[in-house]
């Protein structure tokens, strides 16, 4: 019997060394993905929060649009290569035509007066054989009905997700999808968040929205919009009030992207939304993706629409784009992908260890990570580190079109107002917040300092001296450079508060820093800022809350000292200046205008400026808009963040694009070289093991030995 048991034993061992051995040739144990995946078109994004809209009427954050825009099309887009900025068509088979009316709806020349503009027309041709992607909305018997548009409780007891209905289909795309859409946006009940702004240009659009208040969603089918009509079955015009030049924008925005009438009939049909079965959480477009799999908790899946209508890689770029390899697939039939996989990764240290085990394709840097991605220079500039550029990583850095920055509350007793006094405290603490110290310590570098409202991009920014905010930098040796921190005191002197003394409480100026920056992770940049404010004398309380009363807190504006920042929606400087016009004060009107700003000149100079067209006459206008914004000082301009990427070599036809958000498409993996790559960086280490258990099996003999010398012993 013992001889047998160790007999076995020794059997064992030696099978478990020669699967150990054998394994050895397995490259990639902790592949994340399924093993059929590997050759496959197939990219590998992540995700942290799950989009809480996926209603191109409701959506308006950037989670949201990563999956949305690939989904859904509206009539226009931006160029995919050419800078600056450019609209092209997309579903639409021209740019529009752009016809202006009088006040009796006549047609004006193309050189009209814009005070003789009152009205607008945007004329949309759309192109034919565009399809829905296959949907159980849109599926039909063989009689021709819908199948599941009157959907009985019987049916819905087999039905927990969108996938259990067994049967989809498809119909043409017409412009009366595109009417249907505006006509959503205009529902109180739907609250979208561009409707306020569209009561101010389509015409009849807040009519309608009264007329349709006490309406079901799915009656809107049949109502009419004054402004919006369906001219014929691929043709469509849009009336807005007056002239104004950036509706266009609107139009390449998920906003105005088509909706079948029947999506809204199928998910407004009682105990589908108890099922999570909602436009938000399954859309319908025409896009080069749908949403195949979404599962918050872990992914979200886009595959290949496999109606996709027609549409090829751009030709044509701007110069350096066909040396930079980005013109190699032009002419090549869009989308490239067959599938993307967005994994939920809520902490970036995992997240990292994956890119750079080639299980990710692209990623931002962390600031954890940043020192072992990137490197400084000797004359300042960045560079990859030696071990990224082992793996054949490549970098590409852009400034964002956003600003961040520090806003007073103007309608506050001590830092707002248009008073001298209040004017020069401002102007003094904008000296002495050191951005370019923010930038070093808390960002990595990655931003440049903000002079004024516009970012680099966009039109009107003005670069070198004409473009520096002259109240507090000076012009020296070629460069900006801050000014003293002894003409800020100065400042401070005469604003009435000399070394930082409130007259009076004749004890040191009390200002409030309100605040969402509430967790531990925080307490570093509070120190700062209260560190900034200090050299003036200042006190500066932080008064952190949560996001919610932060919020009511804007709205009703009890705040005194914020931090704030805004993403450009399109390119133009409208979409910023207008976060400073009068009438979109946050208080009084529920506008973006957050700080309550208002000058009688700053809003003259934006009326006139904003329906124009780019010229030399509104570029001078934009610069005086900077100006009287620098004098008055009611946002300190923090800064423009520098957004740094990262992309392994499979990465095909990477172009940073900050209006497009459609840029999926475009994208080209090259499988072969990552799955190579993969198993070069990913290959197991086994001989540790191999050492471990030759060692096991000699300490265990011995033991073996004497259990069977003493089993001899018993049997004697």
């Amino acid at each position: 019997m013992s001889s047998f048991l160790s007999m076995k034993m020794q059997s064992y061992i030696i099978q478990m060394l020669f699967l150990l051995l054998t394994a050895c040739g397995d490259s990639q144990l902790n592949n994340p993905y399924a093993d059929d995946e590997g050759k496959l078109s197939v990219l590998y994004q992540s995700f942290s929060e799950r989009p809480k809209h996926l209603d191109p009427a409701v959506a308006y954050s950037e989670n949201e649009y990563a999956f949305l825009a690939q989904i859904y099309e509206p009539p226009f887009q931006y160029h995919y290569l050419k800078r600056p900025y450019q609209l092209t068509p997309l579903t639409a088979n021209k740019m529009p035509e752009i016809n202006y009316l009088n006040k009796s709806a006549e047609k004006l020349g193309k050189d009209a007066k814009d005070s003789d503009i009152a009205y607008t027309d945007y004329i949309i041709d759309i192109k034919p054989d565009i399809n829905f992607q296959p949907h159980p909305a849109l599926a039909k018997n063989a009689q021709g009905q819908f199948s599941y548009l009157s959907i009985t409780e019987a049916e819905l007891q087999s039905v927990n997700t969108l996938s259990d209905f067994k049967n989809t289909g498809t119909r043409e795309l017409t412009a009366e999808d595109y009417v249907y859409q505006i006509k959503r946006l205009a529902h109180p009940k739907i609250q979208s968040p561009i409707a306020e702004i569209m009561k101010n240009y389509i015409v009849g659009f807040e009519d309608f929205s009264k007329q349709v208040s006490d309406k079901k969603k799915t009656d809107l089918k049949n109502l009419t919009i004054a402004g919006v009509e369906a001219i014929s079955r691929y043709q469509y015009r849009i009336r807005i009030k007056g002239k104004y030049p950036q509706f266009i924008f609107w139009l390449a925005m998920p906003f105005f992207s088509p909706m079948p009438w029947e999506a809204d009939v199928f998910y407004d049909q009682p105990g589908l939304s108890d099922k999570n079965i909602t436009l938000d959480w399954f859309p319908i477009g025409t896009g080069p993706y749908l949403l195949s799999e979404n599962n918050p908790n872990r992914r979200m899946i886009l595959l290949k629409n496999p109606l996709f209508h027609l549409e090829k890689y751009p030709s044509e770029g701007e110069g350096g784009d066909k040396q930079n390899g980005l013109l190699m697939d032009a002419g090549k039939k869009l989308p490239f992908i067959d599938k993307v996989v967005f994994m939920l990764e809520k902490e970036t240290i995992p997240y990292w260890t994956k890119f750079l085990q080639g299980y990710y394709d692209a990623s931002g840097i962390a600031s954890d990570s940043f020192d072992q991605a990137i490197q400084f220079t000797g004359s300042g500039g960045i560079a990859l580190t030696d071990s990224m550029k082992e793996k054949g990583i490549k970098l590409q850095t852009l400034v964002e079109t956003s600003i961040f920055y520090m806003g007073f509350n103007m309608m506050d007793a001590t830092v707002g107002g248009d008073s001298e006094r209040a004017r020069k405290l401002r102007q003094a603490i904008a000296i002495v917040v050191d951005y370019e110290e923010y930038i070093s310590i808390f960002r990595n570098g990655r931003g440049i300092i903000a002079q004024g409202v516009i970012p680099p991009g966009i039109y009107g920014y003005a670069e070198g001296k004409e473009g520096i905010n002259h109240y507090t930098y000076d012009w020296i040796n070629n460069r900006e450079q801050r000014k003293k921190i002894a003409e800020a005191r100065q400042l401070m002197a005469e604003a009435g508060y000399s070394n930082g003394i409130d007259p009076k409480t004749k004890e040191a100026l009390i200002l409030y820093f309100d605040t969402t920056s509430v967790s531990i992770d925080d307490r570093p940049s509070m120190n700062w800022y209260r560190k900034q404010f200090e050299k003036l004398g200042i006190k500066l309380v932080i008064r952190g809350t949560d996001y919610n009363r932060f919020q009511e807190k804007m709205r009703s504006g009890n705040e005194q000292i914020f931090i704030w920042g805004w993403n450009v929606d399109y390119p133009d400087p409208e979409n910023l200046f207008f976060l400073l016009y009068g009438p979109n004060s946050k208080v009084k009107y529920g506008g973006e205008n957050a700080v309550n700003y208002q000058n009688p000149k700053f809003d003259r100079l934006f009326e006139q400026m904003r329906n124009m067209d780019n010229n030399e006459q509104r570029y001078q206008i934009i610069q005086e808009l900077q100006e009287v914004v620098r004098h008055d000082a009611p946002w300190i301009f923090g800064f423009h963040p520098k957004n740094f990427s990262l992309f392994h070599s499979w990465y095909k036809n990477q172009k940073s694009n900050l209006m497009a958000n459609n840029r999926l498409k475009y994208t080209r993996i090259d499988a072969v070289a990552r799955t190579e790559k993969r198993q070069l960086w990913n290959r197991p280490i086994f001989w540790p093991l191999v050492v471990g258990l030759f060692l096991f099996v000699a300490l265990l003999i011995p033991a073996i030995n004497a259990y069977r010398r003493r089993a001899k012993e018993t049997l004697q």
